[in-house]
């Protein structure tokens, strides 16, 4: 296993859009949190936001310990080659604290925002990787190996993982996938768990939270086919999901519970657990939780 992912296994990472309502050269407060709280990895999602290569080097460059990786990049906002070549430059500028996570995205994303063609995922993404791995390169820093994970839900791209990548990342799953996940990657690649929590909080506003995170997600084939395999159904995907889908997806609960699931999802088969905290709204910073979870875990290794 690649030495940065190596030394991501049994820690706690942050997942999050949060940090994009943040001015980029005001990040320094939020990311010396992160590691003072003993967090190992901060995942940067790439949508309708921050590109993730620039949001990339802005974290690492203020930030001394985390690992920065893309949570995930997708692969029809940049070309292979640019892709390569901007990965390569990272990882070596960061002294190997980068991880390359790629993904296929979604219909709605490729084809309404960036007007593309969305191709079959495993094809697009085979023929992506094999570009990749072609692509030339005159820098210095050419021959550079940089880790690289794939967003994975379904059991041809979690092969496609294990096969063609140094493992895989999932979102919006149970520890139940992450037991299917772990079988079919096998023991030797490195699988990373998304979990989203909400710390503390009634009810009704852990509902009103779980709804409103799941409404763009409940939209998406790529999700909705996961559940499936999960044993939900139609009944669960309206649009926020039902109660049954937000308790199984969104963790509810103190710092307690929430480290029952990190150890759930460990116990499963996940090498690396990131959380996504749900604040009361998609641009809170939910710096007091991160915190508090971080004082939780103690950023130790689970299992």
């Amino acid at each position: 296993m690649d030495e940065t992912l190596h030394a991501l296994k049994g820690t706690v990472g942050i997942w999050t859009f949060s940090l994009e309502s943040v001015e980029p050269s005001l990040l320094g407060a939020a990311l010396e949190l992160l590691e003072s709280s003993g967090f190992s990895a901060l995942w940067i999602p790439e949508a309708w936001g921050r590109e993730a290569m620039t949001g990339s080097a802005v974290a690492l460059a203020q930030s001394t310990r985390l690992v920065v990786a893309t949570g995930i990049a997708q692969i029809y906002a940049r070309d292979a080659m640019a892709t390569a070549a901007a990965s390569r430059t990272l990882a070596a500028w960061s002294g190997g604290r980068f991880v390359l996570g790629l993904g296929v995205s979604h219909r709605p994303l490729v084809e309404r925002a960036r007007r593309g063609t969305y191709d079959p995922p495993i094809a697009a993404m085979r023929t992506f990787l094999d570009a990749y791995d072609e692509a030339p390169n005159l820098s210095i820093e050419h021959e550079r190996r940089v880790p690289r994970v794939l967003a994975a839900l379904g059991p041809r791209m979690l092969h496609l993982a294990a096969t063609r990548a140094d493992g895989a990342l999932s979102y919006l799953v149970t520890a139940e996938h992450t037991a299917q996940a772990r079988a079919s990657l096998g023991p030797g690649a490195f699988l990373a768990v998304e979990q989203s929590v909400v710390l503390g909080e009634d009810r009704a506003e852990f509902l009103r939270r779980a709804h409103e995170h799941l409404n763009f997600y409940t939209g998406l084939d790529n999700y909705r086919n996961s559940w499936r395999r999960l044993g939900f159904t139609d009944e669960d995907f309206v649009r926020g999901g039902s109660d049954r889908l937000c308790d199984a997806l969104v963790v509810h609960g103190d710092e307690a519970a929430i480290a029952r699931s990190i150890e759930g999802h460990r116990d499963a088969g996940a090498d690396h657990v990131c959380l996504q905290v749900l604040g009361s709204t998609r641009e809170d910073v939910p710096m007091l939780q991160w915190e508090r979870l971080g004082a939780a875990t103690h950023g130790r290794q689970v299992g």
